[in-house]
Order: structure tokens, then C-alpha cells, then sequence
């Protein structure tokens, strides 16, 4: 008996504006026929992008009236309610076994209606789900990529057996038409497991499209696994037998149960508290693997681990083909795949590919207790508009939930320890606490000293958030975008937070820019070379003998406020610095070749500042003490664009600065010996009782 299913669905290709609705029919429960607002037929071969709702266990049609209301917004908040950590696996779950009831259709696409309405212009991201088809395998990170890219899942429905060549020609169509409609706008496809095959196949056979290429956990590895040997196995086990071992037997495609279970456990909850939260979790996962033998009964079992098999031969053979952009995400657990060393392996293959391991995690790493998957693209600039990433049209603020990570988890030991306490100056000259003296309106140009290893930045950077919403951006040497440390860097650690905190590489076009966008800009004139300071070089400044910042501030009207930072030498002292490893031969060598092939910057810069080697001196931690900032009394160079020509006077503001930049560093190191506080145990007996890390009282101005 022949009946209809009918939902609002829109299409992603960009052909007519507005997007145009259809209608998907399901007829005789063996044909899907697509019909335009206007009749017209289109081919069931045809993708059909739609979007669809997945709550408690029903398909529920989005309204045109709900969709039309809603506002495309023009850039993105700061610190911004992402979602992440809303949905777990159970949301998964749930949603899987409504998706997978078989309705005849062939692949097709479909917009989670968790993603919402992105931010205008935003990119197009295509998810190729892995082994189990369902295309809901981002559904953890549905909320914060919705709000930055037009996000599409195929799904490929579980009696569906299309080769493999026919998926990537699915996928390639779409990807024409999209670029047809937006040449110049990037395509992101993230391909999981089996995904990550056609992902690579697509961007081989399409090598004028510009794409970024998200791989995870891919199963180009298929033939080097142990994998490719339990076909027959599979194909010989009765019915009966695969039903109660298939638990067993896709246990390898699992990944780690414990960082499922973590997902949506709050960092800040107490142990107890956190135990029963994953308890809890795990219990709520069983129906997940009971449900498994429904999502991958025998039959498709079988034809998909043939599926892989060609997968792997395709993609491998066409792999010196692929010159888009390629970010590989690989799991060190993963028990299906020896991803890890696949992820090396492609990263010697591939033109331009990026690599970053994650330690504990299994086969399904988006499925389990990690980063979110928009925030690794942040932190490996991978997200932009255009052919190239820029760092200030294409940089989106951090999330709330980035924010306590950066804060909570990669900086909070060190903001325990030191405590850092703010002091600025107001315009009649009167030193305050906190940072009511630094203007709110920019461009403003904050230029200071640096500490040994610039330990102070996550301090500055968390205290402008904290109390005044500011955003700021740091300009950082260029060896931690493109130089050695990025090149051999294969975890997302501090680094890449740094860059989703607004991190940018120091260059007169990254000022420029960022001062034209009215930002608040951290500069250190004094660079690596205040960072990676000798012995006994502590508070001492190392900068460059021309102007040109105080030109540019000039240029833009922007205010400059200078600041000092101290107390390095009241948390670890260092025993051995550059030149004492340089006196050793085999050391020597040993970093000779580190440091080969590396940024140089300055390179023609005069004195001590000139292309200063990236090397991490040799410390031992003390007693903590305590960090303290002073900015100076703000500088307005507005209607002051005769220092821009000028030389002469823009040398007399610069010395201005540095000179106030001395000034701060001695009134603190002054100051902080009235610091009832500044011994640690003394800030922990105090907070036992009282206050917050940033409310600790230091001393009186």
C-alpha cells in the first residue's frame, strides 16, 4: 500500500535564492521521488539535503515560518554559548535508532536541526560518516559548528549497497554544485573511518575545488590491519551466533567506553560527584551495544567491511592526487585502525597536512571525551572564508566552554600558583587596582615586557576577559604557525589554545590589520629574545632600536598603553640558558640541527634582537611567589599622523614607552615587597576562607 512521509527540507545548493523547498515522498516503501516547490521531478539519485529533527525519538518537521523568523547574524559574540557538552552519546543513541528504520531510500543528505541558522556567509561543512552510515556521528558537536558553517550529514541507510564509487560520486556532485554557486568560499568534508576515504577520493578527483580535508580515524590503514583478515569469518558465522557476539566482535569499532562516559561531566564538579556522573553515563550506554547488531546486522556488516576493502585500494592509489588542505585527527587507542602511524604515513604523503594525536581516545574520537571538533579547527587556523586563512576576518571568538578550558585545564595550575594581581593607571595619573585605566575602545596597543617563556600571557589574556570583555591579540613568533615547534607539534596542546585565544604571528601586515579593526593588540617589542632571556637577564628589556609600532598606532589614532610584568624570579630560576648549552660539542650539535629550518625573524634587525634561536633554557621551579602587572598611563596618538613621516618624533614616543615600561617594572618590584600575600601559603590560608584567585588583596597603590 502506497503512503507519504512529507517534511520541510532545504537544499544546500546555492542555485536560487532564497533556497528553494522540496519534498521528499516515499512511495510503495521502494522509491523516493524528490518534487520542487514547482512539480518538477528530480532523479531519486538525486542527494536530497533536508533538515531534519531528531528529538526523543521522532522526526518532527521544522516550520518555513520558524526558519524564516530566525536571524542570520553577522559575526559570532564573545564568549559565546557554544553547546558543547550538551548531548552524549545517549543523544546518539536515541537518534540512531529513529534514523536507521529502513524507508527504501537511497544515500542522501540531511541538516540536524540542532545546528540552527550559521553566522552569514559561513562555509559549507559535509560530514561522510564512518562504518556505521547514520550520519549522526557529530552529533556532540552539532551546536558549536552549526554556528560557524552550513553543516550536512550523509546518511546511508543500513540495507543501502552502493559501491564505494557510487558514494564518491554522490559526494563530488554536491561538492560541484556548492563551488559552481561559491567558487571562491572553501568546502570542508570530514570524513570519519571510512568517511575519511572519500573524503581523500573526492578531493583526488577534484583537485581545482578548494577544500579542507578533516580526517578522522581514517581507514585508508584498512590494509595494513588485521582487519581485512575476519571477512570470511564474518561471512561463515551463523545468523544466530552473529547476534550474541557481535558486541564482541565490533568492540574494536567502540573506541574507549570511560571517554564516552565522560562526555557532558563537568571539569569543576567534585570527585565524588564526577564519579557518579560517569557511572551514571556508562549505565546509559549499554542500549548502545545491544543496539549495535541493529545498526550493523550481518548482512551489512559483511558488505560494509568489503566496502572498506576497496575504500582503502581506491583512495590509496589516488592519494598523490590530493593537494587540498588536509587536517588528519588520529587516536593513539584506536583498535580498529593503527591510525596513529596512518597519520604520520599521510602526513608524508600529502602536500600540506596537518597532524594532531589524541592520547586515551578510541576508534570514534567524536563520539568520546575530547576537544570539540570546531575549537581543533580554530587552534590549527584550518577555519576561513576564502583561499587563504586570515587572521583577522576569519577569527571567531572563544566559546564559554573554550574559555574554561583554556582557563580552567591548560593555564589554571600556573593562574593558582602565581595569582596574579592587576594594577593600571587612569589618565589624571592615579595608580588603581584592577584595569579601569586601560581604554575599552580601541584600537588600543598594549606593549610590554616579556617574561621567561612568556609565562605571563594566559594570565593577561584571562584577566582582560574576566573583567572587561576584551578581547586580546597577541602577536606571537612566527615559529609557532609555520616554523619547526608547528611542524613537529602533533598534539593540540597550549600553542594551539593560544591561537583559538586570538593568537596571531608578529608582522607589520598582522598590526596593520588588527588596528584597523579597532582590537586590542599585545605587543612585545623585545620578542624571543626577552622570552628566552640568560641568566641574570631578568626585567631587562631587549628592543629593537626602530619605531615602527608607535608609527602605525599613529597611522590608526590608536592608544598605547604601556605596562610592566614581574615575578618569574619568584617562580623558577634558571641554571642553564643558551650559551651554556652551546659550550657543550654534543649538545651544541644536537640543537644546531633542532633549530635548522626555522623562522628567522629579524633577520635584519641590528644588536641583540636580531633572529634570536627558539630554544628552551634549563629551570628549576621555586616557592611560587606572585605575578604582578602595572599598565602606565595611556598614550593617545590621535590626530598625531605626523608620526608617521615624522622619525624623529616617533623615536621620542618610543623612547616615551620604553621608558614607562621601566618605570612600571620598578614600581612593582618595589611594591610587591608589601605584599602581605605575595608567599603562596598565605594566599591559600586566605582563600581557604575567603575569596576567588583574582580577589586575593595584595598591596595598597
Amino acid at each position: 500500500m502506497a503512503f507519504c512521509i512529507n517534511f520541510q527540507v532545504w537544499s544546500c545548493f546555492r542555485i536560487n535564492e532564497p533556497r528553494f523547498r522540496v519534498r521528499a515522498d516515499r512511495l510503495d516503501g521502494n522509491d523516493l521521488s524528490v518534487l520542487s516547490s514547482d512539480g518538477v521531478s528530480l532523479s531519486g539519485s538525486v542527494p536530497v539535503i533536508g533538515e531534519i529533527a531528531m528529538k526523543k525519538g521522532s522526526l518532527k518537521p521544522t516550520t518555513e515560518e520558524k526558519m524564516v523568523k530566525e536571524k542570520v547574524s553577522e559575526e559570532l559574540e564573545l564568549l559565546w554559548d557554544d553547546g558543547y557538552g550538551t548531548n552524549t552519546v545517549k543523544d546518539y543513541i536515541d537518534a540512531a535508532k529513529d534514523i536507521i528504520k529502513p524507508d527504501g531510500g537511497p544515500p542522501r543528505w540531511f541538516c540536524p536541526v540542532e545546528c540552527g541558522r550559521p553566522i552569514k556567509d559561513s562555509p559549507l561543512l559535509l560530514f561522510l560518516p564512518g562504518l556505521d552510515g547514520v550520519g549522526m556521528g557529530l552529533i556532540l558537536h552539532h551546536k558549536p559548528l552549526g554556528k560557524v558553517f552550513e553543516v550536512q550529514c550523509l546518511h546511508i541507510p543500513v540495507q543501502d549497497r552502493t559501491p564505494f564509487e557510487g558514494l564518491a560520486k554522490l559526494v563530488e556532485e554536491t561538492v560541484r554544485l556548492e563551488h559552481a554557486s561559491r567558487p571562491k568560499s572553501p568546502i570542508y568534508l570530514v570524513g570519519d573511518s571510512i568517511g575519511g576515504c572519500l573524503a581523500l577520493a573526492v578531493a583526488a578527483r577534484n583537485p581545482s575545488v578548494d577544500l579542507v580535508i578533516i580526517l578522522v580515524n581514517p581507514a585508508t590503514s584498512f590494509g595494513s590491519s588485521q582487519q581485512h583478515k575476519s571477512l570470511p569469518i564474518l561471512e561463515a558465522l551463523p545468523d544466530g551466533l552473529h547476534v550474541r557476539t557481535i558486541p564482541f566482535l565490533l568492540s574494536l569499532m567502540i573506541g574507549e567506553p570511560l571517554k564516552m562516559a565522560k562526555v557532558g561531566v563537568e571539569p569543576r564538579l567534585l570527585p565524588t560527584e564526577k564519579f557518579e556522573k560517569i557511572c551514571s553515563n556508562l549505565t546509559a550506554l549499554l542500549p548502545f551495544f545491544s543496539g549495535l547488531p541493529e545498526i550493523l546486522p550481518k548482512e551489512t556488516l559483511v558488505w560494509k567491511m568489503k566496502l572498506l576493502k576497496s575504500a582503502s585500494a581506491y583512495t590509496n592509489s589516488r592519494l598523490h592526487a590530493v593537494k587540498a588542505e588536509v587536517l588528519v585527527l588520529a587516536s593513539d587507542k584506536d583498535h580498529l585502525f593503527p591510525s596513529q602511524q596512518e597519520a604520520f604515513r599521510l602526513k608524508k604523503l600529502l602536500p600540506d597536512c596537518t597532524v594532531r594525536i589524541f592520547k586515551g581516545n578510541g576508534h570514534v574520537l567524536l563520539l568520546e571525551e575530547c576537544i570539540s571538533l570546531l575549537t581543533i579547527i580554530k587552534g590549527t587556523c584550518k577555519y576561513r572564508h576564502s583561499r587563504r586563512h586570515d587572521f583577522i576576518k576569519d577569527f571567531l571568538p572563544p566559546s564559554m566552554s573554550e574559555y574554561r578550558r583554556t582557563f580552567d585545564d591548560f593555564v589554571g595550575i600556573l593562574r593558582f600558583l602565581v595569582c596574579s594581581t592587576m594594577f593600571s593607571t587612569t589618565e589624571d595619573g592615579k595608580i588603581v587596582e584592577g584595569l579601569a585605566g586601560v581604554p575599552e575602545e580601541g584600537p588600543v596597543l598594549l606593549v610590554g615586557d616579556h617574561m621567561l617563556l612568556g609565562m605571563e600571557i594566559g594570565c593577561l589574556a584571562e584577566a582582560f576577559l574576566r573583567e572587561k570583555k576584551i578581547m586580546i591579540r597577541g602577536m606571537t613568533h612566527p615559529e609557532l604557525f609555520v616554523g619547526n615547534f608547528q611542524r613537529l607539534s602533533t598534539e593540540f596542546i597550549f600553542s594551539d589554545w593560544l591561537k583559538v585565544m586570538g593568537a596571531m604571528p608578529v608582522s607589520p601586515k598582522s598590526l596593520f590589520k588588527a588596528l584597523s579593526a579597532n582590537s586590542h593588540v599585545l605587543l612585545y617589542p623585545g620578542g624571543a629574545r626577552e622570552a628566552l632571556h640568560c641568566k641574570g637577564e631578568e626585567y631587562k628589556l631587549f628592543w629593537p632600536n626602530q619605531p615602527e609600532f608607535v608609527r602605525f598606532a599613529a597611522q590608526f589614532g590608536a592608544t598605547i598603553v604601556p605596562f610592566g610584568v614581574v615575578g618569574e624570579d619568584d617562580l623558577v630560576q634558571v641554571v642553564l640558558d643558551y650559551h651554556d648549552f652551546m659550550k657543550i660539542p654534543i649538545v651544541k650539535d644536537k640543537i644546531i640541527e633542532t633549530i635548522q629550518g626555522g623562522v628567522q625573524f629579524r633577520d635584519k634587525a641590528q644588536g641583540e634582537v636580531a633572529s634570536q634561536e627558539v630554544f628552551i633554557p634549563a629551570m628549576l621551579p621555586k616557592i611560587p611567589g606572585r605575578f604582578y602587572f602595572l599598565f602606565g598611563k595611556p598614550m593617545k596618538l590621535k590626530g598625531r599622523k605626523d608620526l608617521v613621516k615624522n622619525r624623529e618624533g616617533a623615536k621620542e614616543v618610543y623612547l616615551q614607552v620604553k621608558c614607562e615600561v621601566e618605570h612600571c617594572i620598578d614600581y612593582l618590584l618595589q611594591k610587591r615587597e608589601e605584599d602581605p600575600f605575595r608567599n603562596i601559603c598565605n594566599r591559600l590560608m586566605y582563600r581557604t576562607f575567603s575569596s576567588p584567585l583574582h580577589q586575593v588583596p595584595s598591596f595598597k597603590p
